[in-house]
């Protein structure tokens, strides 16, 4: 290879380096959205079980899906603003853990997906219309 050809081959990789460089920039990380009812010294232990899980099935945090977590601190009324909330940041998922947060998050959107966590009577609340099929856009376990 003649030299001009090589510097001439360099300095177009040189130059479509950036595009290359940005064409690999990952898109918006898959988002969970974590509501836990007490405070992280409460339940900490379950967030980092939650997370450990995630973690056995190849989801890592920062590396290919992201979690916000928020914590009501045993306060109700936080429940609505933390789930408003989740769908201003436009999260793919919900987590919630207890009827009262799920019921919240239910308010707050129809469309992103919600799973709850140790619901009771998830049916008799309006959570789901069965455990069969629970329908719409919420879903998950129950303590019955």
């Amino acid at each position: 290879m003649k030299r001009r050809d090589f510097i001439t081959l360099l300095g177009g990789v040189a130059a479509a380096w950036p595009l290359a460089a940005r064409a690999q920039q990952p898109a918006k990380l898959p988002t969970i959205g974590f509501l836990g009812a007490a405070t992280a010294s409460v339940a900490g232990q379950w967030f980092a079980a939650f997370v450990q899980r995630l973690h056995e099935l190849g989801w890592m945090e920062g590396r290919n899906i992201a979690i916000e977590v928020r914590w009501a601190e045993g306060r109700s009324e936080r429940y609505a603003e933390i789930a408003a909330e989740f769908v201003r940041l436009n999260v793919d998922v919900i987590v919630t853990v207890g009827t009262p947060a799920s019921l919240a998050a239910k308010q707050a959107t129809s469309v992103v997906p919600i799973v709850f966590v140790a619901a009771s009577d998830p049916v008799g609340t309006g959570l789901v219309a069965s455990l069969a099929r629970p329908g719409g856009n919420v879903t998950g376990l129950s303590n019955q």
